[in-house]
């Protein structure tokens, strides 16, 4: 039998979603909290942008920090392969 299916009900920057997942209702709304966090940083220091300017300059934000969270990662990966080759 597969994994149960999450639906819950969000609310960011003042719109209302349902999201789907297989992961926790606490981790649906953990994800909609952040979002709705970096998309009120935005515009707090932009107020006159559109929510779908806004909704795409946090995309951007949030993919900058994936991106540089990933090459943290691969660097550190990197470091701990050549110090078990080293041993």
């Amino acid at each position: 039998m597969g994994k149960k299916e999450t639906r819950v009900e969000v609310e960011i920057f003042g719109e209302y979603y349902v999201l789907k997942g297989d992961e926790p209702e606490e981790y649906l709304r953990m994800l909609a909290q952040y979002v709705n966090k970096k998309i009120r940083q935005v515009v707090t220091r932009n107020p006159r942008l559109g929510l779908s300017k806004a909704a795409l300059l946090t995309a951007l934000n949030i993919a900058d920090e994936l991106m540089k969270l990933q090459k943290e990662y691969d660097e550190l990966a990197e470091l701990l392969e050549m110090d078990r080759k080293a041993k």
